[in-house]
């Protein structure tokens, strides 16, 4: 799969209105063919961050940044970001999440 986590370091003004102004976005690429996750979380220690864990089977993340949402989204972001997104991009193995093995709920 390929896994991709991006953080996105919002301005003050736009932190309360991020969550709507990525819904469509939110919304359009979890409905996409082959997109596995697409889950947004906060920082504890940068209340202006908000960070994005998403995942695609094999080559459905081509797809995804070729499409319509994905460029509106782009340029809707642009004006709440103090600065350019940082993103690791990888292939990994797997469709899903393992079971953490250090740590056991029985």
């Amino acid at each position: 799969m390929i896994f991709i986590t991006v953080k996105f370091n919002v301005k003050p003004e736009w932190v309360e209105r991020w969550p709507e102004l990525t819904k469509d976005f939110t919304a359009a690429t979890r409905a996409e063919p082959g997109n596995l996750w697409f889950d947004w979380s906060r920082s504890l220690e940068n209340p202006n961050e908000f960070v994005l864990v998403e995942a695609f089977k094999d080559d459905a993340a081509e797809a995804h940044v070729g499409s319509d949402h994905f460029q509106q989204a782009m340029k809707d972001m642009v004006q709440a970001l103090v600065e350019t997104p940082k993103i690791i991009n990888t292939v990994i193995e797997g469709e899903d999440w393992s079971r953490m093995g250090e740590l056991t709920v029985e």
